[in-house]
């Protein structure tokens, strides 16, 4: 009872002016396409990429996370596409974003410097479910209510073989959605992420330090380090300011297909009402060869 008043009182502070924070990630340097449209096709492979996220297990109604990602480069268009779709459920509450990103690339020293537009829809579903300790509470739903609204990003995106930063930004209309009684006004978010490759003395290690930040109704730090092994196995660790420390492990378990797997440690009050979070990432990525055709030529000494 006392868990589940917990998320009551937490959800009727979304239905306020102001909405929650996107959902988080702790495999984020898999999801860079969800949150900057600027990277679309910058690998220059067909990407995509699945990611699941239960957190705070055992805390009822905690949130229930799942993101696709698809990404290409297309040369007819000097940049590449991109699509997101995220499904992101805490208690009653039920979030839908879907949209397709453009990058336009640019050739800037050694590497590409991708600026992107997203174009998409927010859906957001409030069903039935809570039990008031006040009947007729009207800042409680007691029936199912939804809204879609328009979304917009904008994003910028460099990359080399060694290194990459990023800058963009999500929810730019901040669009209200009005449902009934209730009103939840989407909130702007800023992200940076940046990555480096060290080659470590031996060959066969790269050492892959990254950096996450997201900014909305607060701030969210993420400091994260990887080990590459011959470029086919990851595992390191990852630190969320003041929320959790983060376990990841990972690697290609047949041809391309990477699997990779993490488990949050929570560091915040939280901490004895939930028994960690799992997160679980497939990718996938490939190129199409175009063979050229053979090119014969005739010498007219020989004719």
């Amino acid at each position: 009872m006392k868990i589940r008043f917990t998320v009551a009182a937490l959800l009727s502070l979304a239905f306020s002016a102001n909405a929650q924070q996107d959902p988080q990630f702790s495999m984020n340097m898999f999801n860079r396409m969800a949150v900057n449209a600027g990277y679309a096709g910058t690998t220059g492979s067909i990407c995509g990429t699945v990611l699941g996220r239960s957190q705070w297990i055992g805390f009822e109604g905690a949130p229930r996370t799942f993101v696709l990602n698809l990404d290409a480069p297309v040369n007819a268009l000097k940049g590449g596409l991109g699509l997101s779709i995220m499904s992101d459920q805490i208690g009653v509450e039920n979030t839908v974003y879907a949209k397709l990103a453009y990058s336009y690339h640019y050739k800037l020293g050694a590497g590409i410097l991708g600026g992107g537009l997203d174009l998409g829809i927010m859906s957001k579903t409030l069903n039935q479910g809570l039990n008031p300790l006040q009947p007729g509470d009207q800042a409680i739903p007691d029936k199912q209510v939804s809204a879609t609204v328009f979304d917009l990003g904008l994003g910028a995106y460099y990359t080399t073989p060694d290194f990459y930063v990023g800058l963009s930004t999500t929810h730019l209309p901040q669009s209200t959605f009005n449902m009934d009684l209730y009103e939840y006004k989407s909130r702007r978010h800023l992200y940076l992420m940046a990555g480096y490759n060290l080659q470590l003395p031996n060959p066969d290690f790269v050492l892959t330090p990254s950096l996450f930040v997201k900014n909305a109704a607060t701030t969210q730090l993420d400091i994260n380090c990887n080990v590459k092994y011959k470029s086919r196995y990851f595992g390191g660790l990852s630190y969320r300011l003041q929320d959790a420390m983060v376990v990841m492990v990972g690697g290609n378990v047949w041809k391309d297909l990477q699997v990779g797997l993490a488990y949050d440690v929570n560091t915040s009050k939280l901490n004895p009402y939930n028994n960690g979070t799992l997160e679980i990432m497939l990718n996938y990525c490939f190129k199409i060869k175009i063979d050229k055709p053979r090119q014969i030529y005739r010498n007219v000494r020989y004719l």
